[in-house]
């Protein structure tokens, strides 16, 4: 039997699940144990088919929106967080709900609501029509905040006649792209207010250093994650701005292409946010299967950040 080729994976620590997503899931799960089946779920707890899978086998209805809740059913929200309109519309109909939206994303909600009560004009940095940036953007009146894409949206810009003037942004993006975003609006807007606290999350930050790190090291760079999640395409464009054009963003171990990764010695490898550490389990052990695998960890720093559940789940 010929040798196997040598390959040395270089694995990102911290990677896969942070926080918030932690909680999300584990609000489904106990609120399963709590009151029973169907616990319905609206839009994707977080964006990961194995983890929507997985609640869904356990009793998770998963729906778009509330009007296919039915009458007195319960209900949880995503952790990516929603409007104001949806708990609105939630007591209208009398339905049970629970909030399962990250408090680092409430925490930027609060921050939209305070800015904008002050008399500011609010500008959020994000990307059109991801949920996050749907739901902050939902809790101030239409018109009270202006989403900002690029530099060029910067340029572009044409505001009301306002004097004062603050941003927040989508917890998961690019902290080089957001950088550049936020300099371009001092230069254009010297009064403007920025965010006491980075409203980059610290998973999204932390995740991204590892991949820096590791990618002018590897010939090849593989994100575990969804398409939609936003944190992990922006691990994947980490990857090729900074020393590894070859980075691919897969969902598990079946969607791996092996004739891209053939022919190289070394491969990078993390997870997005709402990745499962089990998916990155199973690439290495399809790595081993085809490759003479060496594993390094790339450690940059440690997590030991926890989130408290809605009260009535801390005893399920």
């Amino acid at each position: 039997m010929p040798a196997l080729p040598p390959l040395t994976i270089f694995l990102a620590e911290p990677r896969g699940f942070c926080a918030g997503v932690d909680r999300a899931i584990q609000i489904v799960e106990k609120a399963l144990l709590r009151f029973g089946s169907p616990i319905y779920v609206r839009h994707e707890i977080v964006h990961n088919q194995h983890v929507v899978a997985d609640l869904e086998a356990k009793g998770a209805v998963f729906v778009e929106e509330l009007d296919q809740v039915p009458n007195g059913g319960k209900v949880i929200f995503s952790a990516h967080g929603v409007p104001k309109s949806v708990p609105d519309e939630a007591n209208r109909r009398g339905l049970y709900f629970l909030d399962a939206t990250c408090p680092l994303v409430s925490k930027v909600h609060h921050e939209a609501q305070h800015l904008f009560q002050a008399g500011y004009f609010v500008l959020l940095i994000g990307h059109k029509g991801h949920p996050e940036v749907i739901g902050t953007m939902g809790q101030l009146p239409e018109g009270a905040v202006t989403l900002v894409q690029t530099v060029q949206d910067v340029h572009a810009l044409d505001l009301p006649d306002v004097t004062q003037i603050a941003y927040v942004t989508q917890t998961t993006l690019s902290v080089d792209e957001t950088r550049d975003i936020a300099q371009a609006l001092k230069a254009k807007f010297p009064q403007l207010i920025e965010p006491k606290k980075d409203d980059i999350c610290y998973a999204t930050t932390n995740r991204q250093m590892a991949v820096k790190a590791i990618a002018p090291l590897v010939e090849r760079m593989i994100v575990i994650g969804a398409e939609n999640s936003s944190n992990s395409v922006r691990l994947v464009e980490v990857s090729k701005a900074y020393g590894c054009p070859q980075s691919k963003l897969y969902q598990d171990a079946s969607h791996v292409d092996w004739r891209w990764l053939s022919g190289a010695t070394t491969l990078g490898l993390s997870a997005g946010a709402s990745a499962p550490e089990v998916l990155v389990e199973e690439l290495i052990q399809a790595c081993e299967m085809r490759y003479n695998v060496i594993l390094k960890r790339i450690t940059l720093g440690s997590e030991n950040v926890r989130f408290n559940l809605p009260r009535v789940l801390e005893d399920s």
